[in-house]
């Protein structure tokens, strides 16, 4: 069925039965919700109880008349039938917009088609990030590049280091995802218990881990050389480099899951549960046709950006187009730019995070990594001094991408060719305005991420960025990039409240990538110095 219509992997015309057997005989019948068959088609082989199957164990069941799917309603006897616990891939995009990005874009029925082929699966973040398929495209490329094509690392230190990445910011749903792949490909369940149990030259990674994570500014060459001079246990330049690739990817790969409130895949913790949601009326139906609550399935889908009034988006669309005549009339001076770049990085140390919300639930995942203790802290602050990295003397595009792609062949180019993507993705589109040129808004945000990690374009004025992103914007974006296991709904929600779902992953596509360089360029910065 993967070559039928362009929106088919995802819609997965299959039909289960009419619910008799659980969806176990796979005979054809009631067509199932796109979220229902989702789980079907790509999910994890969880089965239901079975009315006309007794001798797979699942305990007697009794049948009554079904007024939803013409069958038979079961009425549990000591059954466990699994249901998911989330709407859709997202906690804080509704399910029908995902689904309605999906069939309108015929490249996704590719994209599906070759993820599903290469990972067994078609998980959350991939669904999240259909409405841009051209970004897609370039993130699973260097995905599968990283993880399953050949490299210096061995498969299951690779899926380690995910491991490794994702629970430095408690990110279980990539955790969950990893220790599932780890084991598949041959990995010591060992190892699983704890850091301590892993081989001593991944223990040996886990300073790198965390100043990755949470203050690259600080790693030194110094940092390199411990690594790469520890007699047995020691690492060479080129799996270093693959590993760094892989802690920035799915550091990264954690503030996305987090700033788009990713959902539990169905069979990982957090993602079902047997509890019906009303046992007097409730129908094996409702599971196999995806509904989990009367309730949510009736009634149209509410957005609550509709209601705000229209003044924020021509406020904005207005501020950058005074930006753009002040360009055009006076440039700023190197040092007033110096100076505003200066007050920007000084502001951002003041943006607050923290919020007294629920949290998106995770499990323990300490385990994983040491210093459970050591996080995110501002930079420059409480006196301690850190040079300004200046764009002019290492940057990605002079050095960074050649040493990557020389010690770790093909791979600088993969991940040039996403952050390009990311960087210059538009629709020149704005909320309900058309032909509108982005640029200017793209490059206040990348540029206010990598102002956070003392990384300074001296051609930029920093200015501008006070002009185009407004607080509650500014407590999103620090929040889903340094400490993105605080992000919140209410974050989500209360930033650019007219503009579209898909124009806020664009925002996350851009906070990801403008992340993953600022923390490369720290890490290959201190391989440089060492190498020279």
């Amino acid at each position: 069925g993967l070559s039928a219509s362009p929106a088919v992997v995802f819609l997965a015309l299959v039909r289960g039965c009419r619910g008799e057997c659980g969806g176990g005989c796979g005979r054809r019948g009631t067509e199932w919700s796109p979220w229902a068959r989702r789980q079907r088609l790509f999910g994890t082989g969880m089965k239901l109880a079975s009315a006309t199957h007794p001798s797979r164990g699942y305990g007697a069941v009794q049948g009554f008349p079904c007024n939803r799917c013409g069958s038979r309603r079961l009425k549990e006897l000591g059954v466990r039938i699994p249901r998911p616990l989330g709407q859709g891939p997202s906690r804080f995009i509704p399910e029908m917009e995902i689904l309605q990005a999906s069939t309108e874009d015929t490249q996704m029925h590719t994209l599906f088609a070759e993820s599903f082929t290469t990972l067994g699966r078609l998980d959350n973040i991939t669904l999240v990030m259909v409405f841009h398929p051209q970004y897609l495209e370039s993130f699973l490329k260097t995905q599968h590049y990283l993880l399953q094509m050949d490299g210096p690392l061995p498969l299951h230190y690779r899926h380690y280091l995910g491991i490794m990445a994702a629970a430095r910011h408690q990110c279980s749903y990539l955790v969950n995802l990893h220790v599932s792949d780890f084991l598949h490909v041959g990995g010591d369940p060992k190892w699983l218990n704890g850091l301590e149990n892993a081989p001593q030259k991944l223990q040996n990674l886990g300073e790198l881990n965390k100043m990755l994570a949470h203050r690259p500014w600080l790693i030194t060459k110094e940092h390199i050389e411990q690594l790469l001079k520890t007699e047995e246990h020691s690492w060479s330049l080129a799996e270093l480099i693959h590993a760094v690739v892989l802690l920035t990817h799915y550091h990264s790969l954690a503030s996305f899951t987090f700033g788009c409130g990713i959902n539990p895949e169905i069979h990982c913790d957090g993602g079902h549960t047997f509890r019906p949601p009303s046992v007097s009326d409730y129908c094996i139906c409702d599971i196999t046709n995806g509904n989990h609550s009367v309730c949510e399935t009736q009634g149209p889908v509410r957005n609550i950006m509709t209601v705000e009034p229209s003044s924020e988006v021509e406020a904005l669309m207005e501020k950058m187009k005074q930006l753009q005549e002040c360009r055009d009339e006076a440039k700023a001076s190197k040092e007033e730019k110096a100076t505003r770049f200066e007050k920007e990085k000084r502001e951002s140390m003041l943006v607050c995070c923290s919020e007294d919300e629920e949290m998106a639930p995770t499990r323990d995942v300490s385990r994983h990594f040491e210093d459970t203790s050591y996080g995110y802290k501002d930079f420059s602050r409480h006196g301690t001094h850190v040079p300004t990295l200046h764009a002019q003397d290492y940057s990605w595009e002079d050095h960074g991408y050649s040493l990557v792609n020389r010690l770790y062949p093909d791979v600088g180019q993969l991940i040039d060719e996403k952050f390009h993507i990311a960087y210059n993705l538009t629709y020149n589109t704005m909320a309900m305005h058309k032909d509108v040129d982005t640029s200017m808004l793209r490059r206040a945000i990348w540029n206010y991420i990598h102002c956070m990690f003392g990384i300074r374009y001296d051609d930029y004025d920093y200015g501008e960025i006070n002009q185009l992103l407004d607080r509650s914007f500014k407590v999103y974006i620090k929040t889903v990039v340094c400490m993105p296991e605080k992000t919140t709904k209410r974050m989500y929600d209360s930033f650019w409240r007219q503009f579209k779902h898909s124009e806020k992953v664009h925002v996350n596509l851009l906070l990801i990538e403008a992340r993953m360089q600022a923390e490369l360029l720290y890490a290959l910065r201190a391989i440089t110095r060492y190498m020279t």
